[in-house]
């Protein structure tokens, strides 16, 4: 609006400047009260044009008493030239920014203000004054209208795409959500049902190993308990997934760092000793890098249990200035065979494409010994999905 604004106030100087000295170049022999007080009816009559928009059917209906001034004015000066190239410009103002009728009143009131110009200035060429006024009034009001006319069919051009970009926005958004509940579903249908038979069986086998103390091993027996709470975590983690994917959780219902104790007894009860160590001040976290990290932990852990020793790892979450970085060292196993757990690279891929989200980095691999595997990601604290406030 400001811009608009300018623009009009440029053009308004523009026609003062033009049609002043074009008038005092018309008007040698004119008397000099006469030749000062046209010069300030055309100074004021122009300086309008740089008024609001709204204002373009006062303006021209001005332009029009203007022009029957100057012709009584110009009597004195019979051979002088009247023509206003403010009057050009009021028309097309007239046209540009006036709805239908008043712009065509405005139009038709500048046209009538010109041919009562004409009588009052005498008698001339009739095809001449014709001439002038469809040049001064009607054709620049008719671009004025085809300016006007372009600029709404510009917008509804704009309006229609948005309206695509919308409609097309919303069928992607139903098909992600055929394509969730398709997920959910299998998942449902397949995992869970093993992942529960599990749960059952291992039960079943660690009641029948108690009834038989002759049988029992104690070592046996925690082990058979370790799978049965790893199965019903595993139960509790996909719930939350289906949950996710039917859009029925909220934030308070995923896991998070806050988990990671719960986590670390699970693993724990496989054999494996884990050593954790928080440094810096905790500071609460964006819902959705709570729980990558959380992931992140769950699969390092278990990377531990692949390709470790299975004898300890250490976690560390570091809260730092602008960072926190989440890290995990365990002494790295004999190498397995070829048919024996092959590694398919998708736990570190995993992490990068999670931590990769978030800006975050990641390094991996052996230390300076090559005895111990160190995995490390470091995400900034302010980091978010899009829609997510920090």
């Amino acid at each position: 609006m400001r811009s608009l604004a300018r623009q009009a106030r440029l053009i308004a100087l523009a026609c003062l400047l033009v049609d002043v000295v074009m008038f005092v170049a018309e008007t040698p022999g004119l008397p000099g009260p006469l030749r000062i007080g046209g010069m300030l009816l055309i100074v004021a009559v122009d300086a309008a044009l740089a008024l609001p928009p709204r204002y373009s059917g006062q303006v021209a209906v001005a332009h029009a008493a203007t022009a029957v001034a100057l012709a009584a004015l110009l009597k004195a000066a019979p051979e002088a030239d009247w023509d206003l190239i403010g009057t050009v410009i009021a028309a097309y103002r007239t046209g540009a920014w006036l709805r239908d009728r008043a712009s065509a009143a405005a139009v038709v009131t500048l046209a009538v203000g010109m041919t009562a110009a004409t009588w009052v200035a005498g008698p001339g060429d009739l095809l001449a004054a014709v001439t002038g006024i469809v040049k001064d009034a009607f054709i620049p009001w008719l671009v004025g209208r085809y300016t006007s006319a372009r600029r709404g069919y510009i917008a509804e051009l704009r309006h229609n795409r948005e309206m695509e970009l919308r409609d097309a926005t919303a069928e992607m958004e139903r098909a992600a959500d055929r394509m969730r509940t398709s997920i959910a579903r299998d998942l449902h249908d397949v995992i869970s049902h093993h992942v529960s038979a599990i749960g059952v069986h291992t039960g079943a086998a660690r009641l029948r190993l108690a009834a038989r103390p002759e049988c029992a091993d104690p070592d046996i027996i925690d082990s058979l308990t370790a799978v049965e709470a790893s199965s019903r975590s595993a139960m509790r983690d996909l719930r939350r997934v289906l949950d996710v994917l039917h859009r029925t959780s909220h934030s308070s219902g995923q896991v998070g760092l806050g988990d990671l104790d719960e986590l670390f007894d699970g693993v724990r009860r496989s054999g494996l000793a884990i050593r954790f160590r928080v440094t810096g001040v905790p500071r609460r976290l964006p819902g959705s890098v709570d729980i990558a990290l959380y992931r992140v932990a769950q699969e390092m852990l278990t990377n531990a249990l692949r390709y470790g020793d299975g004898t300890t790892v250490d976690v560390d979450l570091a809260y730092c200035e602008t960072r926190v970085v989440l890290s995990a060292r365990n002494p790295i196993g004999p190498r397995p065979q070829q048919s024996d757990r092959p590694s398919t690279g998708r736990g570190l891929a995993g992490i990068r494409s999670r931590v990769a989200l978030f800006g975050g980095t990641v390094s991996h691999g052996p230390d300076g010994s090559g005895r111990t595997w160190e995995t490390s990601v470091s995400v900034c604290f302010d980091a978010a999905l899009p829609g997510e406030t920090p």
